[in-house]
């Protein structure tokens, strides 16, 4: 039934992300080669259409509902400013979401340009909210892999204009001012990276001793670990695969590689609904804590024949490469929920003897010369975000994480941060958390002197140690 449903459809709307609205545009011309101004005259920007602004602006109102830290965040410091004088040039996914975090950060005095750190994760009438109101957005939904770059650079490289600050997911950003632009890190104060793939290459850059600007790891906080990685995961993973599949989950084998957080989130939400999930992990610690979850610790090679779905959340490449593909049973559904699209071996897959078909947007059949075929999703990039939507409430708190870890750079006395790799100090951690428990109209439970000096703390907190991770990490 679905399928036939899908064929009726044009194969663009609802199934693909929030952003359905965006897809349906018939407008096959390249942003870049379209002349565009906002109402104010200004053409700094480059996105799929203007027009749909007032669309985008409404997205971003309803976003600003479930986002209440940062709108607290914006009230607090509008006053002060500071990021006044702060450059930030910033490259995530473009969602209704980064937005509210774009225009608190413009709020606190910064000023910000913009690219996606993934091809097809825009919102496009989004980005022509934030094109309408000043911002200076390099975007669309469903760029080719060189128009990514070449919106990152017209982010960068630009006259009278240049960046103090980096906020990255992925180091994509890093990366090309580092290849590109080297010069420029004598200006910058900090980079901000959000993603365990961007932190891992901020992490190698430090080995080498060429990281040459402190970086905020914001990735491993505590806050962003739980949530963004976990709690998200576990609601959007069933999201993605339903909007693109309609399979139904009951029964169903499905392999987990990986049980870091996002793992984690992932197994929890299918055993949920009635799946019988097996886990791949390399990390001892990590295995032994899918075990006592209840899930079954495998190798891929072990049960890759007999699985309906194939999931990748391990920040690594070619963890699901041909060979393991060819195996496959006919019918098999392949996707990624880690950052970076290396996890699934999609080149491998680019073969003349393969025929690929494209059966709705983010949705391919990849054919076997048997009539074998396996489902593969955004082509192996990141499930939640190409293919559905990710919770806005969870969103906050990273956003608002990395509203914090950017104030806490650019402010920081020369000196305090030196050219490494930090983590979110734990007492701001605990404030972006504290900043959400209103919501719930939680009531936190104070201590006594007594017992503050008794547990060797401050009352107002740090509560934990800076080692500390989070209860399951």
């Amino acid at each position: 039934m679905s399928l036939s449903r899908s064929i009726s459809q044009s194969s663009t709307d609802s199934y693909s992300s929030a952003a359905s609205y965006t897809d349906s545009s018939d407008d096959e011309t390249s942003p870049r080669d379209k002349q565009q101004k906002n109402s104010k005259g200004n053409a700094d920007f480059c996105i799929k259409n203007i027009k749909q602004a007032d669309f985008g602006r409404r997205e971003i109102e309803i976003a600003e509902q479930e986002m209440p830290a940062l709108m607290a965040l914006r009230k607090r410091a509008q006053g002060e400013k500071p990021l006044a004088g702060a450059k930030i040039v910033g490259c995530t996914h473009i969602t209704a979401q980064t937005a509210v975090l774009m225009e608190t950060l413009s709020a606190l005095g910064a000023q910000c340009r913009w690219a996606a750190c993934n091809i097809y994760s825009t919102q496009n009438e989004v980005a022509a909210a934030l094109a309408e109101g000043g911002f200076s957005v390099f975007a669309w939904k469903g760029e080719s892999e060189d128009d990514f770059w070449w919106c990152i650079d017209r982010c960068v490289n630009v006259e009278g204009w240049q960046p103090n600050m980096i906020l990255d997911d992925g180091g994509d950003l890093t990366h090309w001012i580092y290849k590109k632009y080297p010069n420029m890190f004598k200006k910058i104060k900090g980079i901000v990276e959000e993603s365990v793939t961007g932190v891992h290459r901020l992490y190698q850059l430090s080995k080498a001793g060429k990281l040459c600007v402190p970086a905020m790891n914001v990735n491993d906080s505590v806050t962003k670990q739980k949530f963004d990685n976990l709690y998200c995961c576990r609601e959007s993973i069933l999201d993605g695969l339903k909007r693109t599949t309609d399979v139904m989950f009951g029964g169903k084998q499905v392999v987990v590689c990986g049980y870091g957080e996002v793992g984690k989130g992932c197994s929890a939400a299918l055993k949920a609904m009635g799946s019988i999930v097996y886990v791949t992990e390399i990390d001892p610690i990590c295995a032994l804590q899918a075990c006592m979850d209840g899930f079954r610790l495998v190798k891929l090679n072990e049960v890759i024949r007999q699985v309906d779905i194939v999931i990748t959340c391990t920040g690594n490449k070619n963890v699901v490469v041909r060979e393991y593909m060819d195996r496959m049973k006919n019918g098999c559904i392949v996707c990624n929920m880690g950052h970076s699209n290396t996890e699934i071996d999609v080149a491998s897959l680019r073969t003349p003897e393969l025929t690929w078909e494209r059966v709705r947007s983010q949705v391919d059949h990849v054919i076997w010369p048997d009539g074998k075929r396996i489902v593969l999703l955004a082509e192996g990039r990141l499930l939640n975000l190409s293919c559905s939507t990710v919770p806005t409430f969870v969103l906050s708190i990273t956003a608002t994480t990395q509203a914090l870890a950017l104030i806490e750079l650019y402010n920081a006395p020369e000196g305090r941060y030196k050219q490494d790799v930090y983590l979110l100090p734990k007492k701001m951690d605990e404030y972006v958390a504290s900043l959400h428990l209103p919501t719930f109209d939680a009531h936190l439970t104070e201590l006594s002197d007594e017992q503050a000096k008794y547990l060797g703390l401050n009352k107002n907190g740090p509560f934990k140690p800076n080692y500390y991770r989070s209860a399951s990490a």
